[in-house]
């Protein structure tokens, strides 16, 4: 059963106006608004690093093994940043007691595809050449920070790198098409996103490429090869049927895939520490991370 906490932050959301002629800037200033109202965990220690030609941060917990994630913001590839998300990413640093790698990606529309792939890419092959051993690395993502995770995935495979030992994907967007069920049965539900306001940065991030390219849209690509793959999702997303059918056919491919649909909750929930199921779902990533990152 839900929290009584999470019943209160859906009402505060739908008090909320959603416009869609809201400017871009406005709502890059207010996501990173949010992030920075969220406290660092004691201890967090946060240094800016160029991760070949990345924006980049590391974020150090005070307990850290010899594991490494990269982490890919959220935002729709067009708000969302480092700041927004620090607090949430130091979070899942400690409970996978690991550094993380936060990058500031390009974002559309100024930047459109492949460009946050190109630097997330980039930021991984920087990763390597530090020595950090591929067995020691995931890659981890909300959002379309989560398809960015997966399209990562698929890029460095088609490119021959050596990949991650695990990838974590949180209410990921793999389907820049919008064509999942959910996108309808869920919109009544879920009070973070519309299909429309996805639509729209899908367009802007796409740019004119189709819609269905893999390495845009993870969904449909060839999935095998893939390293183990964490999936958290809420039952109350539009987003949902992106997760269920990425993880029907990445199964179908042979990866080891472990599906969570969090019953009630909604879009990136993590990032809301007034939730109890925040907390529970950032100790169930480290958990999960742990068991599957190789430590020195």
């Amino acid at each position: 059963m839900a929290s009584p906490q999470l019943a209160e932050l859906i009402a505060s959301m739908r008090a909320q106006p959603r416009a869609l002629d809201v400017d871009t800037d406005e709502l890059r200033r207010n996501f990173d608004l949010l992030g920075s109202m969220s406290p660092l965990p004691d201890g967090v220690r946060c240094e800016p690093v160029d991760a070949g030609g990345v924006p980049a941060e590391w974020i150090t917990p005070p307990v850290a093994d010899d594991r490494t994630i990269l982490y890919l913001h959220g935002g729709g590839y067009v708000i969302g940043s480092i700041g927004s998300h620090r607090a949430m990413i130091a979070r899942i640093a400690i409970a996978a007691r690991a550094r993380a790698l936060a990058i500031d990606y390009r974002l559309a529309p100024e930047h459109p595809y492949p460009a946050a792939v190109d630097d997330a890419t980039a930021a991984y092959r920087w990763l390597l050449a530090q020595g950090i051993e591929p067995a020691r690395l995931a890659i981890a993502g909300d959002s379309a920070g989560g398809g960015l995770t997966a399209a990562t995935l698929l890029a460095l495979r088609d490119a021959g790198d050596v990949l991650p030992a695990a990838a974590v994907c949180i209410s990921p967007w793999l389907d820049l098409a919008c064509s999942g069920e959910t996108m309808r049965t869920k919109a009544a539900d879920d009070p973070v996103l519309t299909p429309e306001r996805l639509q729209r940065w899908a367009g802007q991030y796409l740019n004119g490429t189709d819609a269905r390219t893999p390495v845009a849209s993870p969904l449909y690509g060839d999935l095998s090869g893939l390293p183990p793959l964490l999936m958290q999702v809420g039952t109350a997303e539009v987003l949902l049927d992106d997760s269920l059918r990425f993880a029907e056919r990445a199964r179908a491919a042979g990866v080891d895939v472990t599906l969570e649909p969090w019953e009630e909750l909604i879009h990136i929930w993590p990032i809301f520490f007034m939730l109890p199921e925040s907390q529970q779902a950032i100790e169930r990533v480290g958990a999960w991370l742990c068991q599957r990152i190789a430590s020195g």
